[in-house]
């Protein structure tokens, strides 16, 4: 289904108008939240209380005039409160309301927003290589987008993790109960910074837990976040290609969160991924829960998914070749498609209710 709104002409131009209008709005005020946060602005008022420009300039070590600057926009944009916006410039003292704290400081709430502002800051970085991509029909290598978009990445599904991965696993009774006996082993399969593996291994004492990336930075990071999370002894970290990770028959859960669609050759994945498994044993892969068909106009999941698979996850994808190109827009039947070709028996979409990823249980 495709049918356009049924309005004017001139109606259509005006929304339209309107509509990139604000969205400007929006991606400025990203960035001067982007600012707060990497500048440490949020934490100094939270830390130290109210705060005057010429006081956060001096505890955040800013220039006054840009503290100041700072502040009155937060509070138009209602994002900091003012308690008296009658007084004179230096004198108005700027509030963190209640609540706020948490969306803005706390990367383990499943309300962190934060963190998430550093991916269109650092996807914009990569304007010039898209624009050549475009022409080319070659890729963009995910390491090129830098730290703000790894992090972002990170920042994102952090908190899903750390709350939930257990009660994804519990969908699967049976691996559950393996894993509960603290004598499983599972692959967690393009793990990124690792929080996933982190969480698996502290929701399931006594599992091991080996995590494989391509991407050598996050690898990095991941060894240093099991460290600082003490489950160093029970989690490994490697730098490898999903579609050739080693150890058949070893594992008792294969796990793919969030990744399979950015994947250059998803299907040699879940083989491997397949040959995994311990008699049993089953893939759990998480991905984004797009609509089932395309439909458009579309909602504001789809129109954000879109966006993200036109400045990230295809360009990625298609950075190594050959690459079936999939982009974010993973269907359930093209996921279905990938594990039968892998030569698993069975998908299964799973109960499991999550505003931002469908799962799959693949038998094989």
């Amino acid at each position: 289904m495709s049918a356009a709104p049924t309005l004017d002409p001139t109606d259509r131009r005006d929304a339209l108008a309107a509509r990139l209008f604000d969205a400007v709005s929006t991606s400025l005020e990203l960035q001067t939240v982007y600012l707060g946060e990497r500048l440490g602005l949020y934490r100094a008022i939270a830390d130290g209380g109210p705060a005057t420009a010429p006081a956060l300039a001096e505890r955040a070590g800013i220039a006054p005039r840009y503290a100041r600057e700072w502040l009155e926009q937060q509070a138009v944009a209602g994002i900091l409160d003012v308690e008296d916006a009658a007084a004179a410039p230096d004198d108005r003292r700027y509030v963190l309301p209640a609540g706020h704290d948490e969306v803005l400081l706390d990367p383990s709430s499943l309300s962190y927003g934060a963190g998430i502002i550093r991916f269109p800051v650092g996807s914009a970085q990569r304007m010039p290589d898209l624009l050549d991509a475009f022409r080319s029909g070659k890729g963009v290598d995910w390491a090129l987008y830098g730290p703000d978009v790894i992090e972002s990445q990170e920042a994102v599904n952090r908190p899903q993790f750390e709350h939930l991965v257990a009660v994804w696993i519990g969908d699967l009774p049976d691996i559950a109960a393996r894993l509960r006996d603290g004598t499983a082993r599972v692959a967690d399969v393009a793990c990124g910074t690792g929080w996933s593996s982190i969480s698996i291994a502290r929701h399931f004492p006594g599992v091991h837990v080996d995590g494989i990336d391509v991407d050598e930075g996050s690898i990095a990071r991941a060894g240093e976040n099991a460290a600082t999370a003490g489950v160093a002894g029970r989690v490994s970290f490697l730098t490898a290609d999903g579609a050739a990770a080693d150890g058949a028959g070893r594992y008792d859960l294969v796990t793919i969160f969030e990744a399979l669609h950015d994947m250059a050759n998803p299907v040699e994945v879940l083989a491997a991924a397949r040959r995994l498994l311990a008699p049993g044993g089953a893939v759990l892969v998480a991905d984004e829960r797009t609509a089932e068909v395309f439909t458009a106009p579309g909602d504001g999941v789809e129109r954000t998914l879109y966006a993200y698979s036109v400045v990230c996850c295809l360009p990625c994808g298609l950075a190594d070749e050959p690459s079936v190109g999939t982009g974010t827009m993973l269907r359930p039947d093209m996921l279905e498609a990938m594990a039968r070709d892998a030569g698993f028996s069975r998908t299964t979409i799973l109960p499991t209710e999550h505003d931002q990823f469908r799962f799959y249980r693949l038998d094989p």
